[in-house]
Order: structure tokens, then sequence, then C-alpha cells
């Protein structure tokens, strides 16, 4: 079991994940905006973040630049979620510092066993 830090606008994609990711005991804390990200990954101390790239206020490229920037928060591996699937979106969100890259609709096979791999460093 890990603290997640989900990081997603919208509320049925939220709801979907939390659910899934709570079967497999994880504890999911939810941000709805980038800048709220920030704010929960130093409170909650996540193991995890999984960042939606497309939010409001400060898109999830941004929020993870920041977070990786961050001596308090730049070691929390961080899985990109986005519906585009092109590969400028995946150099993108590596650029910005994601350690991982999924995306949407999500295939939750794939992304557990990512996440794994990466609690597992």
């Amino acid at each position: 079991m890990a603290r997640i830090l989900l990081v997603e606008d919208d509320a049925m994609i939220r709801e979907m994940v939390q659910l899934t990711l709570e079967l497999y005991e994880h504890e999911i804390v939810c941000a709805t905006t980038g800048v709220e990200a920030l704010e929960r990954a130093r409170l909650d101390a996540p193991q995890l973040i999984l960042m939606d790239v497309g939010l409001p206020l400060m898109d999830g490229y941004e929020a993870t630049q920041r977070l990786k920037a961050d001596p308090v928060t730049r070691g929390i591996p961080v899985i990109a979620l986005t519906a585009a699937a092109g590969q400028e979106d995946r150099k993108n969100a590596l650029a910005a510092g994601a350690d991982e890259y999924e995306t949407k609709p999500i295939d939750f096979d794939r992304l557990m066993a990512k996440m794994e791999t990466l609690l597992q460093r």
C-alpha cells in the first residue's frame, strides 16, 4: 500500500482512478489543479504522483517541473496522465521531469505495473 497523490480536474476520471487504486489498497489524496498539487505534495508526502497534464491554473508540465525543482518533493516519482497519445506529448512530459507517462483511457494493468516499478525504487 502506498499514498498516491492523484492530480485530475475531471471529476469522473478522478473518481474512477481513485476507486480503482483503492481496490489495490492504496491511500489516495486528490488535487484538482497544479497549484493544489504542489501544496498537497508538500503536506501529504505521497510516495507517487499521478499528474494529469491538462490542468487549470497551472498545467501538469509546469507542476511537475516545480515538484522536481523542490528539494522536498523532487524524489517523488511522477506519472504523467494525458489523453494525447503522440510522441511529442510523451517527450514533453519526460522533459518536464515525469518519470513515466500513461495515456487515457487508462490501461490499469499497465499503469499498475509502472506504479509498482516506481514504488520499488
